[in-house]
């Protein structure tokens, strides 16, 4: 059974019961019950009906005193049977009765069934006291219907706890789906974060790969300008030329990384690989750095990652080539086996060799090597510096 909620509609509801109890019971006791009218029983009258309406009239209370209501209506019931009354079957404590089992489980105790047993016991003692023998009509019409309403209110309760139950789960389950669901949002938000991260960091080290490349230049150029200025103005003119230009070409590259680090959403620009290795090696040439391209056998595309580091890796060997090199530097691409071969040598100072880790730019360069899956080492013997790298080629053309 479900009630409305609201506490008018709860009201009305309730005294709608009141009057379908009390005109029920009215009826019942002016036509006997459910058995024929025996003889002797008294006419309904002012006090029937009075009574009649006490075991009705409590149904306006029953969801705040529910115990009371059944102890009042029940109590109705004996004296209707006491004062001898067609009363086998009284509706208010049956309804009572129903109500209290079903809307009212924590009162159930060991105290409302002494209530409960102690209305029913007055009731058939009334009822033999009225009638002079053992009621058995009256125990089949009174106890039954009694027990088959505690059982129905019984069954009504566990049912409403159940659905209770599935709809507690079922907000559980929705619940935890919300939670799962912003911990995949909250976890991809990480690998997003991280993703942007690893981006930045890998655009900062392209920053200062182009900065560094395009520093040690000018700073050469500028040297020999200034170093040659009075024996030929015009070389030191275009010196500055050169000077400018590089200037301009890596201002322009330093906008774009740093766009990219500005706007992770925007289209990076297109990085710069192999097939800006003549410029690269022209700028050397034109700064005082002789460089010499040996290619054996034919080019192959690169994948982006490959063409990107190999690029990288010549641009900073010949950079610390034209910083801590005595002499032109050597650049060998082989295309001949499994994996892009690269080799810059330059003769250098003799001395002890560097440490095997390197500074920055050997370090940038080994890190590069492997991010494209490949390996890189450095050597220095008789007078001259090697930097090996190892690529794959990659599926995917640059």
């Amino acid at each position: 059974m479900s009630w409305p909620r609201t506490p008018h509609s709860q009201a009305l509801v309730d005294a709608a019961l009141a009057v379908t109890v009390f005109v029920v019971s009215l009826a019942l006791l002016d036509h006997g019950g459910p058995t024929p009218l025996r003889a002797g029983a008294r006419e309904l009258d002012a006090l029937g009906i009075l009574l009649a309406a006490c075991s009705a009239v409590p149904f306006v209370a029953w969801r705040r005193f529910p115990l009371a209501v059944f102890a009042v209506t029940a109590g109705a019931g004996v004296l209707l049977t006491g004062f001898g009354y067609p009363a086998d079957l009284v509706l208010g404590p049956i309804a009572a009765l129903y109500l209290l089992a079903a809307h009212r489980p924590s009162l159930w105790t060991a105290g409302s069934g002494v209530v409960v047993g102690g209305l029913l016991v007055a009731y058939l003692a009334a009822a033999a006291n009225a009638q002079g023998s053992f009621p058995g009509i009256g125990l089949i019409h009174t106890a039954l219907p009694w027990a088959l309403a505690w059982f129905a209110g019984e069954r009504t309760r566990l049912r409403r706890e159940q659905m209770a139950e599935l709809k507690r789960r079922a907000v559980d389950a929705e619940r935890e789906t919300e939670r799962e669901r912003l911990r995949a949002i909250r976890e991809a938000e990480r690998e997003r974060l991280l993703a942007v991260a690893e981006e930045r960091a890998r655009i900062a080290r392209d920053l200062h790969d182009s900065a560094g490349h395009a520093i040690s230049l000018i700073a050469i150029r500028a040297g020999a300008a200034r170093l040659r200025h009075h024996e030929d103005t015009g070389r030191s003119l275009k010196a500055l030329q050169t000077i400018e230009d590089l200037a301009r070409q890596t201002a322009a590259e330093i906008d774009q990384l740093v766009a990219n680090l500005r706007d992770g959403d925007q289209e990076e620009a297109t990085p710069l690989g192999l097939a800006s290795l003549d410029t690269l090696i022209c700028h050397h040439t034109t700064s005082g750095l002789p460089v010499d391209l040996d290619v054996t056998g034919s080019r192959r595309p690169l994948g982006a990652a490959t063409d990107q580091a190999a690029y990288r890796i010549l641009q900073q060997a010949l950079t610390n080539a034209a910083r801590h090199g005595t002499g032109g530097a050597r650049v060998g691409l082989d295309f001949t086996g499994p994996e892009l071969k690269l080799t810059v040598t330059n003769p250098v100072h003799s001395g002890p060799a560097p440490r095997r880790d390197g500074g920055h730019g050997l370090i940038g360069m080994r890190e590069r090597a492997l991010l494209a899956g490949g390996s890189l080492d450095t050597s220095q013997r008789n007078g001259t510096f090697r930097v090996h790298a190892l690529l794959p080629f990659g599926g995917t053309p640059a």
